[in-house]
């Protein structure tokens, strides 16, 4: 992975928590996958080595090679593609799903994999509609998201933070955030249902040592009054709203620390 020194631990942490999905999802040898929001590849590398030398792993993005920090991901794709697991893997940035110039034939792959992707998407309805495009590339559906059903007070502060994004989400045009749509699990298992899937498995995993709820709230207490003012004529009771939320997830940081969301995952088929 294209990290530096300092992004090593971090780096195994978050593949740590990948191959627990992976094996959840029953990635074998031989596997062909299509990753629809690949990201930076997180998961892909683990797909791929999962999938092994007879297997094959697609990713595809909406983001541009730009997109990113403190890695892009057109320089993190590369360092993958590079990598002794690269002869397996093909990436594809600013790639949308639901172009009508874009199509696979009928079961070209084996899975199709969501890993942490779908509070990215603009919508429900985007979601499902990718969900039921997809529905005739692959013969599995494997899926996993944030859980906001929390079951512990250090997860708390994250899904404040989340919670205060998606609001004001709700008043963009255009979005290059994190949080744009936020799903729970129920509604999860009924857009895949509503796509064709039947689901097979759930299970929800904890993951304490990830880094990210920490990172989501910070990034929050920096950015809200700016996203605030970046709306126009935002609703005084929204703004009123979103400061007490930032009050309480101060507060909650401060008392309880940062500890990230479970992930729900899924199968489906």
């Amino acid at each position: 992975m294209a990290v530096d020194q300092a992004g090593v631990e971090i780096q195994r942490i978050q593949t740590e928590h990948r191959l627990k999905l992976a094996e959840f999802w029953g990635i074998r040898e031989g596997d062909r996958i299509l990753e629809i929001g690949c990201g930076q590849g997180d998961t892909t590398a683990v797909l791929a080595y999962f999938a092994g030398e007879s297997g094959f792993v697609h990713g595809v993005d909406t983001a541009p090679p730009h997109y990113g920090a403190p890695v892009t991901l057109g320089a993190a794709s590369e360092r993958l593609t590079q990598s002794p697991l690269g002869s397996r893997i093909q990436i594809d940035l600013e790639t949308d799903i639901l172009s009508p110039l874009l199509d696979y034939e009928e079961n070209s792959f084996d899975i199709v994999v969501l890993s942490h992707c779908s509070w990215y998407f603009e919508s429900a309805e985007q979601l499902e509609a990718v969900l039921q495009k997809a529905r005739a590339w692959g013969r599995r559906l494997c899926f996993a998201e944030w859980d906001p059903r929390i079951t512990h007070p250090e997860q708390y502060p994250h899904l404040l933070a989340v919670l205060v994004q998606a609001q004001y989400e709700v008043f963009k045009k255009n979005s290059s955030s994190n949080v744009r749509t936020l799903f729970t699990p129920g509604q999860i298992k009924g857009i895949a249902e509503q796509s064709g899937w039947s689901v097979r498995q759930e299970k929800t995993f904890y993951s304490p040592q990830l880094q990210d709820g920490l990172w989501e709230v910070d990034m929050t207490l920096q950015s809200y009054q700016s996203e605030l003012s970046d709306i126009e004529k935002a609703p005084s009771k929204l703004v009123t709203l979103i400061q007490s939320e930032i009050y309480l997830l101060q507060e909650a940081k401060l008392t309880h620390g940062i500890k990230p969301l479970s992930t729900y995952a899924l199968c489906a088929e």
